[in-house]
C-alpha cells in the first residue's frame, strides 16, 4: 500500500508565497508521475501541475502558470509545490496524488490517471 503525505499549507496574504511537500512511500525504483491537484468549496476537484518521474517535463493549469512550481528530488517519490504570487481564488485543500507504471518522460495530469491520494492540506489566502 502506497501512502502519499502533504504538508506545508496554511493561511496567508494575496500575493505572499507558500511552498507545499509531498512523499509518496513507495520503493524508489519504482517509477511514479506525481502532481497536486485542488478542490475549492462547491467546485469540481482541478489539476494544479504535474510532473514526470524523471523531472524533466511538467503540466500547469492555466490559472497557475507563471505563480507555481512543481519539482522533484531526483529519483525519489517526493515533490514540491511553490506558489508564488497567491490570490484568493487559490484558497483551497490541495492534495498530492502519485500514478504508478509511468514511463519516464509521461506526465499525468488528470485525476482519473491518479490512483494514490494524499489526505489533503489547506491553502487559505486572505484578500
Amino acid at each position: 500500500q502506497v501512502q502519499v503525505v502533504e504538508s506545508g499549507g496554511g493561511s496567508v496574504q494575496a500575493g505572499g508565497s507558500l511552498r507545499l511537500s509531498c512523499a509518496a512511500s513507495a520503493p524508489t525504483f519504482a517509477r511514479y508521475g506525481m502532481a497536486w491537484f485542488r478542490q475549492a468549496p462547491g467546485k469540481e476537484r482541478e489539476s494544479v501541475a504535474a510532473i514526470s518521474w524523471s523531472g524533466g517535463n511538467t503540466f500547469y493549469s492555466e490559472s497557475v502558470k507563471g505563480r507555481f512550481t512543481i519539482s522533484r528530488v531526483s529519483n525519489r517519490n517526493t515533490v514540491h509545490l511553490q506558489m508564488n504570487s497567491l490570490k484568493s481564488e487559490d484558497t483551497a485543500v490541495y492534495y498530492c496524488a502519485a500514478s504508478s507504471g509511468v514511463r519516464s518522460a509521461e506526465v499525468r495530469f488528470k485525476p482519473d490517471d491518479y490512483y494514490y491520494w494524499g489526505q489533503g492540506t489547506q491553502v487559505t489566502v486572505s484578500s
